[in-house]
């Protein structure tokens, strides 16, 4: 049986499916953070300093607040609320909103939602384009940006904000920064523990269970958040499959591959070939 019809069948006959999302899966969808897209929203950065893609614009030590504040907001407005819903995650909704799911997911621009996942059904390990936090942090508390975002897009001028839109912590007055997981100071605010516990709770109703460990664009960044739990948690259940679809890294240890389903092809292309099979 092709791999792509042996995944169809699992998809059909499991009783659950864990998704497992990383940035693969968003660069497949097209919201890529380097070339032409990077160009379109960053030349004049990439011109004065170099830099370039977007991710590693997001380390670079920018003169002022106002110029490091017009980087990320572009970065967050371009990722986070432009775009719309995309194909892909569309096509990956259809396929298993019928289903018993769950997500976990490193990503952080919004995708899942936007294509009509159950937000209670998520769970954003890394944090969210969309939230703020205290830089030192003071309190385990997040802000909703996209306002002031909005209006630092708007209102940018030569690569720099308004200085009166540059975001301070309302406890200690402390710069703002990103709510990702770039070191130890991330805030996990009470709706990241809620969804982690969410998250749990599936694990543990379903680990005896036939689940389907559907991991889509996870490269080897952070394995222990996905691909490590998904191998482990497959080797302990017999009943369990681990799919992997990643063009390029697809793979699976030697101790579950009767389990494995692994499709070393472009994740959109393989969504569409298994929605044309659903039809």
């Amino acid at each position: 049986m092709h791999k792509i019809d042996k995944l169809k069948d699992e998809l059909g006959n499991a009783d659950a499916v864990l998704i497992g999302a990383g940035a693969g899966l968003s660069t497949a969808a097209g919201l890529t953070y380097s070339g032409e897209r990077f160009r379109k929203y960053f030349s004049d950065f990439a011109d004065k300093y170099g830099i370039r893609d977007m991710y590693s614009g997001g380390f670079y030590p920018f003169d002022s607040m106002e110029e490091y504040w017009a980087w990320w907001s572009r970065h967050i407005w371009y990722n986070r609320y432009q775009p719309e819903s995309t194909e892909v995650y569309r096509m990956l909704y259809d396929l298993i909103k019928e289903k018993d799911y769950f997500v976990l997911t490193t990503n952080v621009d919004h995708q899942f939602q936007l294509a009509g996942f159950d937000r209670k059904r998520i769970f954003y390990t890394q944090g969210d384009y969309g939230l703020w936090q205290c830089s030192e942090p003071c309190h385990q508390k997040t802000y909703d940006n996209e306002e002031t975002v909005r209006q630092m897009i708007e209102q940018q001028k030569d690569m720099k904000v308004p200085t009166e839109l540059i975001p301070h912590c309302p406890v200690c007055g402390r710069p703002m920064s990103m709510n990702l997981r770039c070191d130890d100071t991330f805030v996990q605010d009470n709706g990241w523990y809620e969804a982690s516990q969410r998250y749990s709770d599936f694990v543990r109703r379903h680990e005896k269970l036939h689940i389907l460990y559907l991991e889509l664009g996870v490269g080897a960044n952070t394995p222990v958040i996905i691909k490590f739990p998904f191998w482990k948690a497959t080797a302990q259940n017999e009943k369990a499959v681990y799919a992997c679809i990643n063009y390029g890294e697809a793979s699976c240890p030697k101790e579950i591959e009767k389990q494995s389903i692994c499709i070393n092809e472009d994740i959109k292309k393989v969504l569409s070939r298994l929605s044309d099979l659903s039809r």
